[in-house]
């Protein structure tokens, strides 16, 4: 589940990367395009008409439009829009179309690409009388918009990696096997301290939390005495109250359940106390 977590984790985080990434991008075209309609209109002496906001038309597509017409000349818009893109660190792969507002004819265009000896700049000297333009910019390809697809491939690659990860882990995984290493042998019994009970011939014998700890004594020390102070202290002092013959009723229990093996008995030393006689 971690891994998992982990997982849905980093892919939320490369996702909103990449959408943040776009955003910043998408406003650092046009902050550069407003820039290039504000210095067109210098250009010509107008310092009180608007640059229209810069809209984003389609994915990698930008729209800049004017409050009023304004005369165009290509070889001036080339390089404006050029100077501005290398200073906001955009894109030099770019298809510029200026269409007019009436007609929506295409009054003059031209292709940017990185290698500037590939670039189509056709009719440079060729001025556009004044009248209302829209300029679009549609970038070949939008920086952020590549990575976007690199990223978002990469982290649901590596979702389903976790997931996979996962999925192998929990089918080769079996179940815990019950803990054998506790057991101790006593006759022809198994015994579980651990679990609380003896395993004869795969019969299971549930013994009691008392009967367990009396008989784990008696293991560790088989053939040998041990004094009743002694039991009823490992076994009642620290737990409650010993109340009269209790250590004698739970003896009595134990001895019923393993009377099946005569290899093995629970004596009683007279006055003493008792003996695990194991053969």
């Amino acid at each position: 589940m971690n891994k998992l977590f982990f997982g849905v984790l980093l892919c939320t985080f490369l996702l909103f990367s990449c959408e943040q990434q776009n955003s910043e991008f998408s406003e650092r075209v046009k902050v550069s395009l407003r820039n290039v309609g504000h210095e067109l209109l210098l250009s010509q002496k107008d310092t009180t008409s608007l640059v229209l906001p810069v809209t984003k038309i389609q994915k990698e597509k930008y729209k800049l439009s004017f409050q009023k017409g304004l005369q165009i000349e290509p070889s001036q818009l080339v390089s404006l829009i050029n100077k501005n893109f290398k200073k906001s660190e955009l894109p030099q792969n770019y298809l510029v179309e200026v269409s007019n507002c009436v007609n929506k004819e295409i009054a003059y265009s031209f292709e940017m690409i990185f290698d500037e000896e590939k670039s189509i700049i056709p009719c440079k000297g060729r001025n556009l009388p004044n009248s209302c333009y829209v300029i679009t910019v549609h970038f070949v390809s939008e920086k952020g918009g590549n990575n976007y697809i690199i990223y978002l491939l990469v982290s649901l690659l590596f979702s389903g990696a976790v997931f996979m990860g996962i999925f192998y882990t929990k089918s080769n995984t079996r179940e815990p096997v019950s803990k054998e290493s506790d057991e101790q042998k006593l006759g022809s019994f198994l015994f579980y301290p651990e679990q609380n009970k003896l395993v004869k011939q795969a019969v299971e014998i549930p013994l009691s939390k008392k009967e367990c700890e009396l008989l784990a004594i008696f293991i560790e020390r088989p053939n040998q005495i041990i004094k009743r102070e002694e039991l009823t202290k490992k076994v009642w002092e620290d737990n409650g109250v010993f109340v009269g013959r209790s250590l004698d009723t739970y003896i009595s229990k134990i001895r019923k359940k393993i009377k099946d093996d005569t290899s093995i008995r629970l004596t009683n030393v007279h006055g003493v106390g008792y003996k695990l006689e194991v053969d």
